[in-house]
């Protein structure tokens, strides 16, 4: 898989991104990243997709 690169924020370049790559999520920007393992993002999806997650 090639990576994946989406904005949190469609209206502009400046807002953090999402980047998806073979074995880890990158989520944020430069001085204010989290990455998060193949695991860890699926464990993330199914507590989101399950409902025990949602938007605040």
């Amino acid at each position: 898989m090639n990576s994946v690169k989406m904005s949190l924020c469609p209206a502009c370049s400046a807002c953090p991104e999402v980047e998806i790559s073979n074995d880890e999520v990158r989520i944020g920007e430069a001085g204010n990243l989290a990455v998060l393992q193949k695991d860890e993002w699926n464990v993330l999806v199914d507590l989101i997709q399950s409902g025990q997650l949602g938007r605040l």
